[in-house]
């Protein structure tokens, strides 16, 4: 009985009944109006009522539907998610390749991936890598720099696929930052791109760093890192504090065509000959 009364069809449907009833009752107060009249008038007010409540239940029905999809999207997606993040590990360097790919897809599709998707490229670049554009002691033969050359291919689909991840300079919508300290990387490149946090401490990098028309709406810190090629700054914006203590870079760099919030910090930083730094050239 409880469950009949709580019925939206039944509170509907008394609804109708009432109003049916109270407007032709209203209308047959006035002398001009026929019976006929006053009761066609009432049937489509009580009508109306049962065609609300159709459009509520449709409406009700739809929302019920798109949060069904919803739910099965995710659930879709989360195991597209683990799948990737598993096949990461395989032995085959196209394989690694696929999921990467299949991780950037996912972050174009579902922007609630995307700090995750850059944090697991992120933590792929941290992995033990060697190469011979590192300096190393590792003594290479023919098959050893094979693997590392394929390795290192591997690794640049990762860089390229976080650069393509980022928002554009000048977007809206929410900043996503990067952690790539510690990690052995080979051409970084953020053009045009807008990041928030960006860390890279203790890492090495054998060609370039370019953040050619890049926007760093957060704090940015290269402390103690190695670029044995060159460090582009061509009208990148650094809107906070920027820390590149003890950074080595061997190409020189013209920090003049960058702008800068603060002067940034650069305690122990060496740079290559013809070198312009924040005030003053090297």
């Amino acid at each position: 009985m409880r469950r009949l009364l709580k019925s939206p069809l039944l509170w509907t449907l008394l609804s109708s009944v009432v109003v049916l009833v109270g407007v032709t009752a209203w209308l047959l107060t006035d002398r001009a109006t026929s019976r006929g009249d006053a009761l066609k008038t009432g049937a489509l007010a009580g009508g109306a009522i049962a065609a609300l409540y159709g459009l509520w239940l449709n409406d009700r029905r739809r929302r019920t539907e798109e949060d069904r999809h919803e739910i099965e999207r995710s659930r879709i997606s989360d195991e597209r998610f683990a799948k990737s993040i598993e096949l990461l590990g395989n032995e085959a360097d196209q394989v690694r390749v696929g999921a990467m790919h299949s991780l950037a897809g996912l972050a174009r599709t579902r922007p609630e991936y995307r700090q995750t998707v850059l944090d697991v490229l992120c933590a792929y670049l941290r992995r033990p890598f060697d190469h011979p554009k590192f300096p190393s002691k590792t003594k290479w033969n023919k098959e050893t720099e094979a693997a590392a050359e394929r390795e290192r291919l591997v690794r640049r689909a990762a860089e390229r696929l976080i650069r393509d991840i980022l928002p554009h300079a000048g977007a809206t919508g929410p900043t996503l930052g990067l952690n790539l300290s510690d990690a052995r990387l080979d051409k970084l490149e953020l053009l045009g791109r807008r990041v928030g946090w960006f860390g890279a401490d203790r890492c090495e990098v054998a060609s370039y760093v370019d953040l050619t028309d890049a926007q760093v709406s957060g704090k940015f810190s290269l402390k103690d890192v190695t670029i044995h090629g060159t460090l582009d700054l061509t009208r990148a914006r650094f809107e906070r504090k920027v820390s590149l203590d003890y950074l080595v870079v061997e190409k020189p760099v013209d920090f003049g065509v960058a702008t800068f919030a603060e002067l940034p910090s650069l305690e122990g930083a060496k740079f290559a000959a013809g070198s312009t730094l924040p005030g003053r050239s090297t």
